[in-house]
């Protein structure tokens, strides 16, 4: 090929192909894309059913709460950078916000402890009303213009009210979002502990309330055993029961999820949360400037090679190339040629 009057072979114009990508290499040049990011915040159930131990693998191997944070931190891993993400808990009725949702990637190490020092120990009361931790949830998350993510195993304590889930004051889907339903479908006792976090059995019949009498008795009190308009309104308290015995209330979070507007997932099906949490919530588009510069890097480094084995091609003796190149005429050849010629 000839160039301005100068003949280039097949390596020299490999040689200035790969000097022309390196040097484009060298400039560097951006993309700008849209991306899909996460802004969250998250919401961790502490209270005492959380530490049943029906998680993990093998099943039991790990509890509820370090299930819950061991997802969430396998969260921040699965979403990209630019990603915000903010933490909070939940013990008896309202949930506590510890921080506002700020970039993942470069706070990953802080987050990670923070996650990693969540404790049930946190709990200010041992009641747990989950309906009511999840409305104060999604009001703090909508102050924050963020989803959610709540996780919890929907265990109420006491138990949910004979009158049913409390009113949802909100606007369903107002804020986007998952329940996330942490724990096994199995009743479990739940772990009981003392006052230095050991633990001294588990918590029996006696030990928990075994009906919710809060607020006004359910309509069909009247024909409850023990009634009494005035001394037992509510009719006779159980005998018995099995509220000591703890599993994922699916049932319950599902009816939560549908008052509310957000979705639902059980944890030991689904795995991960972004997922879900990406079927449930709307794009986030960011914008990201992507340096590009190890294209034309890759494209030089493929020429420096196809240069080098096409010198190794041309070199070897037993190629069309190689005989051409190493046959050269003596003077004794060109007079014997000439000889036979006459």
């Amino acid at each position: 090929m000839t160039v301005f009057g100068i003949t280039l072979d097949r390596r020299t114009l490999l040689l200035v192909a790969s000097l022309l990508m390196a040097i484009g290499a060298a400039i560097g040049f951006h993309l700008i894309r849209n991306q899909r990011i996460a802004d969250v915040l998250a919401v961790i159930d502490i209270t005492g059913s959380m530490n049943a131990r029906d998680m993990g693998d093998p099943k039991g191997s790990q509890d509820r709460l370090e299930a819950a944070k061991s997802a969430l931190v396998n969260f921040m891993q699965d979403v990209p950078c630019e990603s915000r993400l903010g933490l909070g808990v939940f013990s008896e009725r309202i949930s506590y916000l510890l921080f506002e949702p700020a970039e993942i990637c470069n706070n990953y190490d802080a987050m990670e402890a923070a996650i990693a020092g969540l404790d049930w120990r946190m709990a200010w009361e041992g009641d747990s009303y989950i309906a009511k931790g999840l409305y104060s949830a999604i009001e703090i998350a909508s102050s924050l213009k963020s989803d959610l993510i709540f996780m919890t195993d929907g265990q109420e304590a006491p138990p949910t009210p004979l009158s049913g889930i409390p009113e949802f004051d909100g606007k369903p889907a107002a804020v986007k979002g998952i329940i996330v339903g942490v724990g096994g479908s199995e009743k479990i006792p739940i772990p009981k502990f003392d006052d230095e976090g050991r633990q001294i059995g588990v918590y029996s019949e006696t030990d928990v309330p075994q009906e919710n009498r809060v607020g006004p008795p359910p309509k069909d009190a009247e024909t409850r055993e023990g009634y009494n308009p005035r001394n037992a309104p509510f009719g006779a308290m159980p005998a018995t029961g099995d509220e000591q015995l703890t599993s994922v209330k699916t049932a319950h979070l599902e009816d939560l999820a549908r008052i509310t507007g957000l979705h639902y997932a059980e944890l030991q099906h689904v795995g991960a949360l972004a997922p879900p949490l990406k079927a449930a919530t709307e794009p986030r588009l960011l914008p990201v400037n992507t340096d590009m510069s190890y294209v034309p890097a890759i494209f030089a480094l493929a020429l420096l090679l196809a240069t080098y084995a096409l010198s190794l091609v041309e070199a070897a003796p037993f190629s069309r190339l190689g005989r051409l190149r190493n046959f050269r005429l003596t003077p004794h050849h060109r007079e014997g040629n000439l000889l036979h010629a006459s």
